[in-house]
Parts: C-alpha cells; structure tokens; sequence
C-alpha cells in the first residue's frame, strides 16, 4: 500500500513539472512570435511587454505551486477544500 501511495505521489509531481516545462515552452514560443510581430508592424510602441509580463506572472506561480509549494500542508489544505466542495455539492 505505501510503495502503491508513493509512486502515486511520484508520478504527480513529475506530470506537475512536464506541465510546468510545456507552459514556460509556450509562453517562450508565443511572446518570441508576439516580439517579432510588435517589432514589424510598430517598433514605436512596445506593447509586446504588456502580455510577457502578464503571462510571466502565471508562470511564476505555476512554477512557485511545481516546485516549491507540494509539502504536506499543500495537501491538507487541498483535501480540506474538496471536502467543503463535496458538503456544497450534496445539499
């Protein structure tokens, strides 16, 4: 039972970090294509920093939540929300 738990808890954080590693590839790609595109059509106004910052603030928590925010507490914290969720939903 632990070593099946274990392996659960395992392979939840590596599917975390590969979606955290596609989203920043994303984010790269998209605001690499949205500079090119500011840079051609009107390199008077560098409106391309107004979505690579907001974006980068997402990707700055996704990455906070990945590698930082996974302990314990996370968890209960988590599993204490489903279950107020599951209470709302069977009123």
């Amino acid at each position: 039972m632990e070593n099946e738990e274990t392996y659960q808890r395992a392979r939840r954080r590596v599917e975390a970090k590969i979606g955290f590693y596609i989203h920043l590839a994303v984010y790269v790609g998209v605001n690499l294509l949205l500079i090119v595109i500011n840079l051609l059509t009107a390199p008077q106004y560098l409106w391309f920093i107004w979505p690579l910052m907001g974006w980068g603030i997402g990707i700055f928590f996704h990455g906070m939540s990945t590698f930082f925010f996974t302990g314990r507490k996370f968890k209960e914290l988590k599993d204490r929300m489903i279950e107020e969720e599951v209470k709302k939903e069977s009123r």
